[in-house]
C-alpha cells in the first residue's frame, strides 16, 4: 500500500513530516472540497436571502402603498356619495314641503268654493287634476335614475296650477268687502301692552342689532288673540322661530301674522271676522315669555303695524 509523506518545514525549528496514505489522503482531499462547496453554497443562500428579503421588503412597502391609495379611494368615495345622499335627502325634504303646500293649497280651495257664492264649483273643482298637454319632446340629456327631480317638477307644476286658489282667495274677498275694510285695523289681542315696536331693535337673545318685522304686545299666556280684519286664513301651524303662527290673507294684498301663540283655533280655509278669537297668546318659537307677535304685511312687504291698531 502506497503512502505519501507530507513535510511542514517551518522558518526555524524541526521539520515534520505527515505520513498519508493514498485512502486517507483521498479522504482529506474530499473533505477539503466538500468544505469549500459548503461553504460556496452558504455564501450563496446568504445572498439569495438578501435578496429575497429585499423584494419582500419591496413588495410589503408595495402592498402598503396600494392599501393607502385604496384607503383614500375608499375614503374619497365615500365621502361624496355622503354628499350625495345629503343631496338627495335636501331634494327629499323638498319634495315634502311641496307636497305639504300643494296640500294646504288643495284644502283652502275647496273650503273658499264651499263657502263662496260668488265661485262657481264646476269652475274651481279642486278635486280634478290640473290640465297639462303638449308636444312630447324627449330631452337631450335624459337620465332614467332622477325619478326624485322629476317628482320636484310635478309637484312644482301642480302648485303652479293650483295658484288660482290664491286668486280666487282675492277674487272671493274684494267681491265682500271694499280695500278700507280688507285693511287690517282691530286690536290684535284681548288686552295687552306694546312691549317692542317695529323696526331695528336690540335682539333680545343676541344683543345685537336686528330687524323687526312685527311688534310685540306682552299679555298674559292664553288670552285670547283676535284677527285684524275680515280674511281667510291661509296658515296655520308651527314656523320656524314664530313658533305657533296663524296667517290671514284679508284682499286688496294686506296679510297679518300672529305668531308664538299657544294655541290655534282656526283652520286653513276659514273665513273670520274682524274681532275674532283665532288662537291664544303664547310663547313658541324663538320668544323669551308670553305675548304676541303682529305683523302687517301688503303685497309681501312689512308694514308698521301701528299704523293699522287703534290709538290707545
Amino acid at each position: 500500500m502506497s503512502h505519501f509523506s507530507i513535510m511542514l518545514v517551518p522558518d526555524s525549528g524541526q521539520t515534520k513530516t505527515y505520513r498519508l496514505s493514498k485512502a486517507k489522503l483521498k479522504f482529506v482531499s474530499l473533505s477539503a472540497i466538500s468544505l469549500i462547496l459548503f461553504g460556496f453554497f452558504g455564501v450563496y443562500n446568504l445572498y439569495a436571502s438578501y435578496g429575497l428579503h429585499k423584494n419582500l421588503d419591496l413588495a410589503l412597502a408595495t402592498i402598503q402603498k396600494e392599501r393607502q391609495n385604496f384607503v383614500a379611494q375608499k375614503t374619497n368615495f365615500e365621502a361624496e356619495l355622503k354628499a350625495e345622499e345629503d343631496k338627495m335627502n335636501v331634494y327629499a325634504r323638498s319634495l315634502g314641503q311641496m307636497q305639504a303646500r300643494l296640500s294646504r293649497l288643495d284644502s283652502l280651495g275647496k273650503r273658499l268654493v264651499q263657502s263662496s257664492t260668488t265661485l262657481s264649483k264646476s269652475e274651481f273643482n279642486f278635486d280634478v287634476k290640473p290640465a297639462f298637454g303638449g308636444p312630447r319632446i324627449p330631452a337631450e340629456h335624459s337620465n332614467n335614475d332622477i325619478d326624485l327631480f322629476d317628482q320636484v317638477g310635478f309637484v312644482d307644476s301642480q302648485i303652479s296650477a293650483l295658484s288660482t286658489e290664491l286668486v280666487a282667495v282675492d277674487y272671493l274677498l274684494q267681491n265682500d268687502v271694499d280695500e278700507q275694510s280688507a285693511r287690517p285695523h282691530a286690536w290684535p289681542s284681548e288686552g295687552g301692552w306694546l312691549s317692542s315696536n317695529f323696526g331695528v331693535r336690540t335682539d333680545p337673545f343676541t344683543a345685537k342689532k336686528a330687524i323687526h318685522r312685527g311688534i310685540d304686545i306682552a299679555n298674559r299666556l292664553g288670552a285670547p288673540v283676535l284677527a285684524g280684519s275680515r280674511g281667510v286664513v291661509v296658515y296655520a301651524g308651527k314656523m320656524k322661530d314664530y313658533g305657533y303662527l296663524i296667517e290671514i290673507e284679508h284682499g286688496y294684498g294686506y296679510r297679518t301674522r300672529y305668531g308664538h301663540m299657544s294655541a290655534i283655533s282656526v283652520t286653513v280655509g276659514d273665513v273670520v271676522d274682524a274681532n275674532q278669537l283665532v288662537g291664544r297668546v303664547g310663547s313658541s318659537g324663538r320668544s323669551t315669555g308670553p305675548h304676541l307677535h303682529y305683523e302687517v304685511r301688503r303685497n309681501n312687504q312689512a308694514i308698521d303695524p301701528k299704523s293699522f291698531i287703534p290709538k290707545s
